[in-house]
């Protein structure tokens, strides 16, 4: 009898359906019937009336779902979307069994082939990284840290193209001569020089009017030069970019 007294008076009060108009008194209405709701479950001993309450309490807070929430809680088939087809399904049955049927020596052959040209697909990258790693530590430790740290790379490009086109047109005794005049470039230009394995000098020198610095190249004695596939500005941008 109390409980029907409550909810009597709960749906018989001003703020079960507020005016949609005035959002504010809408939520106070809300709140009040949440209030309402808590003070009747002190009143009600019957573990079912109690259920009840809860769940008008719930119904209270959850807003309504619309259809395309409604729609979205059967969306896994057979209610939902049509599943897509796989792709077993739409091969073509005969190349599948041709392709299922294959000879046992065929099969070999072409497991073989596949897996010796992934062999020399690997040693060929790995030929090509131990070129650029033995390259790189022949670079002194100040001049690595310099390479690192510049972000010239356009003028490391220039100076590898100059040195790569004077390994491959030049023979035994053929110096090649750049002049530069900045110290942190001539820097550069010795650790690209290391790199290539070639051997690099630094000499001043006076065209009349001022004094001038001249880098020498050539060839080192021992030793021929190594012109690797990975240039050093590839092998500088990578480590920056992490991928080496």
């Amino acid at each position: 009898m109390v409980l029907h007294r409550e909810l009597d008076h709960l749906f018989s009060s001003p703020f079960v359906d507020p005016p949609k108009d005035d959002a504010k008194s809408s939520g106070m209405s809300i709140e009040k019937k949440i209030e309402f709701l808590e003070s009747l479950t002190g009143k009600v001993t019957n573990r079912r009336s109690r259920r009840w309450l809860n769940d008008r309490l719930l119904m209270e807070l959850v807003p309504r779902l619309n259809a395309e929430e409604i729609r979205g809680l059967f969306a896994p088939p057979p209610w939902g979307d049509e599943v897509p087809p796989s792709t077993f399904s739409m091969t073509n049955m005969e190349e599948w069994d041709r392709f299922r049927n294959i000879d046992m020596d065929k099969e070999v052959n072409i497991i073989h082939s596949l897996e010796n040209s992934i062999e020399k697909r690997k040693g060929h990258i790995d030929a090509d990284k131990m070129a650029v790693l033995n390259g790189w530590h022949r670079i002194d430790c100040r001049t690595r840290d310099a390479l690192r740290r510049s972000c010239l790379s356009e003028l490391i490009e220039g100076y590898e193209e100059c040195v790569r086109a004077f390994i491959t047109e030049s023979t035994d005794g053929d110096i090649l001569e750049l002049q530069i005049q900045d110290p942190f470039h001539r820097l550069l230009l010795h650790g690209v020089c290391e790199f290539y394995n070639l051997a690099s000098d630094t000499v001043s020198g006076y065209n009349g009017v001022e004094s001038s610095k001249i880098t020498k190249i050539k060839r080192k004695k021992k030793g021929s030069p190594v012109l690797p596939n990975i240039t050093l500005s590839h092998f500088l941008k990578m480590s920056k970019e992490g991928s080496w």
